[in-house]
């Protein structure tokens, strides 16, 4: 089996694991409980505080624990535009309706909770237009920011096409403009810069799931002392950001991951870099009509995503399973859906070529081997698909791979 879906989720790490078990057998102690055990889980929880705070450059009291890159991403996205309704009250306000600005190609998590915010809450949204490549341009982000804006967040690395956002520049915008910036850079982690600093966010959200920690662990980096409405109301546990006993094995195994991918990531992504492009040429060379998605070179190192005219993509999916190589045909989030891909229709793709697309996301550990014959199954299983759906499918040309 050849494993291309690790943007859904990649191998669980033995080393994260190991780190987490003492936490759930000997060392399963409340942190909030005033015993050698409850202090602890503690001790430990705060130790991983740290380790995450060291990747991205900030004070431990910045990172907050959460149940993944969706709550990541509702927390900062409700959170920091609800915050920002006290700064649009009274006379201040003069009336405006509270704003907020995204781009048409984020994850649901944040999509959906923008809607909710539109919905129940009377924000005004614009949603910023991509080029064809997926890419945001810096002007219409700064353009699009009013008096009324109370958020900006433009994701870091796209996950259906890889496609790698121009943050730093919108950071700047935002900035200059006294607007809050979050990035949901759950994609990005392992792969690109989590400097905080440079990048110049106020918020990033990360998924321990993407980076070789269990699901179900993730965290929101949150600046200083920025506003930030919470969620979930209790005990007041992360500093009252996010109530609720902290899961203290699932924050070291996020930490733990964090920080084995910041040491791997300079040689590993220059490797998963080379190993996308094997495999990006082999497949535009050898499928006649195949059509890379997201940008060619402004991309993250381990994702090659296409478009295959004339198939269906979950067919396509099918036949490459059988050839033993697991992929999928874009958002896990959105696996089952009929409607064609919403990041690929705002790139100016037509909704029957969107439907036919197919990601391949890997770690460094794989091997030219491994991409040498994920794409001959890609061209076994295109031709397979083709020859099932008549004349108009994409056809099959010859190549040597590895040549």
């Amino acid at each position: 089996m050849i494993y291309l879906d690790s943007a859904a989720t990649a191998p669980p790490r033995r080393e994260v694991l190991e780190a987490m078990w003492p936490l759930l057998t000997g060392g399963f102690g409340n942190p909030s409980s005033r015993h050698s055990v409850g202090e602890a889980a503690a001790r430990a929880l705060e130790s991983a505080r740290e380790a995450a705070a060291s990747v991205l450059g900030c004070r431990p009291a910045e990172i907050i624990f959460t149940s993944g890159g969706t709550e990541a991403d509702n927390l900062a996205v409700k959170g920091l535009a609800l915050a920002g309704l006290d700064r649009l009250s009274g006379a201040a306000g003069n009336g405006r309706a509270p704003h907020v600005v995204s781009t048409a190609v984020e994850h649901p998590a944040v999509l959906e909770s923008l809607e909710y915010l539109r919905r129940r809450h009377g924000f005004t949204v614009t949603l910023l237009p991509v080029d064809a490549a997926g890419r945001v341009d810096p002007a219409e982000a700064a353009a699009a920011l009013t008096p009324a804006t109370v958020l900006c967040s433009v994701m870091y690395a796209n996950n259906e096409v890889g496609t790698v956002q121009p943050i730093r520049e919108i950071a700047a915008h935002c900035r200059a403009a006294a607007v809050p910036f979050h990035t949901d850079a759950v994609q990005a982690g392992g792969w690109l810069d989590l400097d905080v600093t440079g990048l110049g966010v106020d918020a990033l959200s990360l998924s321990g799931h993407k980076l070789g920690a269990p699901k179900g662990t993730g965290l929101l980096y949150l600046r200083g002392a920025t506003a930030l409405e919470p969620l979930l109301h209790g005990g007041g546990q992360e500093r009252g950001r996010r109530s609720g006993t902290e899961n203290v094995a699932a924050a070291v195994g996020m930490a733990t991951a964090l920080v084995l991918a910041a040491a791997e990531r300079e040689g590993g992504a220059g490797r998963a870099a080379a190993l996308r492009d094997r495999l990006i040429d082999a497949v535009l060379h050898r499928v006649r009509g195949a059509r890379l998605t997201g940008h060619r070179t402004e991309r993250l190192p381990g994702h090659a995503s296409f478009c295959f005219p004339g198939t269906s993509g979950e067919a396509v999916l099918l036949e490459l399973e059988r050839a033993g190589v697991l992929c999928s045909s874009g958002s896990a989030c959105a696996a089952g859906s009929d409607e064609p891909s919403a990041v690929l229709t705002a790139m100016g793709l037509d909704r029957e070529t969107a439907q036919t697309a197919v990601r391949f996301t890997f770690t460094a550990a794989l091997g030219e081997r491994e991409i040498d014959q994920a794409a001959e199954a890609v061209a076994g299983a295109v031709a397979a698909v083709g020859r099932l759906g008549g004349s108009h499918a994409a056809g099959v040309a010859p190549v040597t791979l590895g040549a």
